[in-house]
């Protein structure tokens, strides 16, 4: 039968619906990643109403509805105690639900769809051909001894710190933002008066999120400014408490909050693509550039990013890679610049108290326009 059409190193849910997007459509698929599934991983835990959507395109979503709890909007808050509610349009929604158990459930789908999934399986780097004078991937070397792993295609879905896309010099963090977060997960913490909805604590050089999972679990995340040699970040846990003890909002509600797992810390969180490209590679996910999910909207740049990657895969196969980078590209930023134009400006917004403010003041008095944010910041157009 020979070797794989295309090789896919990671197995989140780019790689998974990648892979599944390509078995369906006939390709061989074999799937790498260094974990072993079910594995955990810190996120935001919300696949949001856009996310859904395209789950559902893709005919995945059913396990992911009956398990997840209903979202339905957000809620946020300011530093000085401004706070406003919006729900989704139009009755639609998003699910709150274990970044573990979804990660399992589109990796399952990925494998019934023909897929060949490989964990433990670490890859140190890219195979180069250099031949003719410009450099083209022709696999992957794989674990300690460097096994070769060959094929036409080979797609990096392995996350912020992709190893392919940082070791070809694809990819770089930026200067700024620098950010880092910092998350685990309570059982005992107290739910929001507001029902069925996400939360983001915007506070001067920070934000909180929060979201309610399903079996009474609770995912905090802090994310800020920071570096690694933070002393803070040295000892997460206490770092976790002191920000929720000092919390005017939160501070009640995680009292007799329990933690259940060791805090996590990833940073810096910004990727930034870099325009060179190399015949043989494409990029999805993280790895092709990342914007820290404020909006929640991480996992639809992850699922729709899969897509695409393998939109352009099946098109290098029928055509070659003549134009196939500029094409993946022109897709991208129709897909997504403006959802990355928005989310730079609530980060901006949100780096000034007085403005946040001034925009949770007016979202109370025109309401109109923070459900147009909320629906944005939801990808709900995409879902209705």
């Amino acid at each position: 039968m020979g070797g794989p059409d295309v090789v896919i190193v990671g197995a989140g849910p780019a790689g998974a619906c990648a892979g599944l997007v390509l078995a369906r459509a006939g390709a061989r698929v074999r799937i790498l990643d260094r974990a072993t599934f079910p594995r955990d991983k810190l996120c935001g835990d919300t696949v949001n109403p856009g996310a859904l959507a395209r789950l559902r395109a893709l005919g995945v979503a059913d396990e992911i509805e009956t398990r997840g709890l209903r979202v339905e909007g957000m809620m946020l808050t300011g530093e000085r105690g401004a706070a406003v509610e919006g729900r989704y349009p139009d009755g639609v929604s998003g699910r709150a639900i274990l970044r573990r158990d979804l990660d399992w459930i589109l990796l399952q789908q990925a494998v019934a769809a023909g897929c060949e999934v490989e964990e433990g399986a670490a890859v140190r780097g890219p195979l180069l051909d250099d031949e003719r004078g410009s450099r083209r991937v022709t696999g992957v070397a794989v674990g300690g001894r460097r096994i070769a792993v060959s094929a036409l295609i080979v797609i990096a879905a392995d996350g912020r710190h992709s190893t392919l896309s940082f070791g070809l010099g694809l990819a770089r963090h930026p200067p700024h933002p620098r950010r880092w977060a910092i998350g685990a997960y309570f059982e005992n913490f107290r739910p929001a008066a507001a029902a069925a909805l996400g939360e983001m604590h915007v506070r001067r050089g920070r934000y909180i999120g929060v979201a309610p999972l399903p079996g009474g679990l609770t995912n905090v995340c802090v994310v800020r400014s920071s570096g690694p040699a933070d002393p803070e970040l040295a000892d997460p846990r206490a770092l976790l408490a002191r920000e929720l003890a000092r919390d005017p909002v939160l501070r009640d509600r995680a009292a007799g909050a329990r933690l259940l797992t060791p805090p996590v810390v990833l940073g810096p969180l910004a990727v930034d693509p870099l325009p060179s490209t190399v015949d043989g590679l494409l990029l999805a996910g993280d790895a092709a550039g990342f914007i820290d999910p404020m909006t929640g909207d991480g996992l639809r740049f992850a699922v729709r990013g899969g897509e695409l990657a393998a939109a352009a895969a099946l098109d290098v196969l029928a055509h070659g890679w003549d134009g196939a980078h500029a094409r993946l590209a022109a897709a991208r930023r129709r897909e997504f610049a403006g959802k990355w134009r928005f989310n730079r400006t609530l980060r901006a917004l949100v780096g000034s108290a007085r403005a946040l403010d001034a925009a949770t003041i007016g979202a109370r008095v025109v309401p109109a326009v923070f459900r147009a944010v909320i629906a944005h910041a939801g990808d709900c157009n995409a879902a209705c």
